[in-house]
């Protein structure tokens, strides 16, 4: 007789295949590096990775440069996104106005952001306000979307029971429509991060910057260092995966998660 419902997921068992998996992987790689199978000049050993980044903590020299991506990324995300969700709410309220910037809007998120960088550069110059312009370009457009989207996807029947029960158009704003939208508004907030990560790092091998993670790519690639390249590349790696589960994970499952909206994973 089938039983109805999913299996219950065991988190500890999946921590252990996920360690597991991490374990076999970095060994091969090892492996691979060390007997020849993979060429030390294109991709180095782990063991060689991680006394770079030792040595790269130990010096202060990543932090100088984790500075300044992180400065950049968060000015260009946080403008980005503030736009992004006024403009949705307003696109929300007036759909006529949002029907006639509907083409636009589609037309300039179809562009790639990282060669909009020499555009840019023609612009405003060298230097970081190109990388920070950039960042804001990659936010506002999923932050808009999404906005718009989750303020659409307010159910009806919310909004007239609470109209019914006397609320106002303020309480129907923050009690109804807010948290209606919200899980559209973290995903939103999920992509535009996502997105100006990866931005900023092409922008600032592009712009010329003195600093930054993409600067010490590009200066690495100028004299064939893999071992720089491929630290650099885990550094934003790791930061990319600390950004998911210790604010948008944790944002997700203070809000929309405790609002019974989602079902929030333990991770």
């Amino acid at each position: 007789m089938a039983t109805s419902g999913a299996k219950k997921v065991s988190w500890a068992e999946i921590r252990f295949w996920r360690v597991l998996l991490l374990v076999a992987f970095l060994a091969l790689w090892e492996t691979a590096t060390r007997w020849g199978w993979i060429d030390k000049f294109f991709v180095s050993q782990p063991t060689v990775l991680a006394a770079q980044l030792g040595e790269w903590i130990w010096s202060g020299f990543i932090f100088r440069h984790l500075l300044v991506t992180m400065k950049e990324t968060i000015i260009g995300f946080l403008l980005g996104t503030l736009l992004g969700v006024a403009v949705g709410f307003l696109f929300a309220h007036w759909e006529k106005l949002a029907h006639i910037f509907d083409p636009l809007m589609v037309a300039l998120n179809a562009m790639p952001r990282v060669v909009l960088a020499p555009l840019f550069i023609l612009w405003f110059g060298l230097g970081n306000t190109v990388s920070i312009l950039i960042v804001f370009y990659a936010a506002v457009f999923p932050m808009l979307l999404n906005t718009w989207t989750g303020v659409r996807a307010v159910n009806p029947l919310w909004l007239r029971a609470a109209g019914a029960m006397g609320a106002d158009e303020r309480a129907l704003f923050w009690k109804v429509i807010i948290p209606g939208a919200s899980p559209f508004i973290i995903t939103g907030l999920r992509q535009a991060f996502l997105r100006a990560w990866i931005a900023v790092v092409g922008a600032e091998m592009l712009a010329a910057s003195d600093f930054g993670l993409g600067w010490v790519i590009f200066d690495s690639k100028e004299y064939l260092n893999a071992d720089v390249m491929l630290a650099t590349l885990l550094v934003i790696g790791l930061l990319g995966l600390g950004f998911e589960r210790l604010v948008f994970q944790l944002m997700e499952r203070h809000t929309v998660g405790r609002w019974g909206m989602v079902r929030t994973a333990r991770t």
